[in-house]
């Protein structure tokens, strides 16, 4: 079923850096991700999905494809699969939410 989760307060109650909360469903992925300034996500290639980044708390910047964005409590930004990426915080603490379509899983030969 649904469920209402307050993320602001996910963030503060966390002390970890990384995923602090999950949910799947058969279509959706969704992590609630938190890093301290200077922390964040080492630059990579998702050439499988689309990906919405949403920020809950702090600031940081996500850098595509070499151009840099401001990403605060409110803002939203759309990563293209196939692009290059990392994350990094700025205020602390620095949470954002990430939702994708469900990637498959590995199978034999693929």
């Amino acid at each position: 079923g649904a469920d209402l989760v307050d993320l602001v307060a996910v963030v503060r109650m966390a002390t970890a850096q990384g995923a602090i909360w999950t949910r799947q469903s058969e279509d959706l992925d969704v992590n609630l991700l938190r890093f301290a300034a200077g922390e964040g996500v080492a630059e990579h290639v998702n050439t499988q999905v689309d990906v919405l980044l949403v920020g809950i708390t702090g600031s940081g910047v996500i850098t595509v494809d070499g151009a840099c964005h401001d990403l605060h409590a409110g803002h939203a930004l759309v990563i293209p699969k196939g692009t290059r990426r990392s994350t990094i915080g700025q205020r602390d603490p620095f949470a954002y939410l990430s939702c994708h379509c469900r990637r498959g899983g590995l199978r034999p030969g693929g």
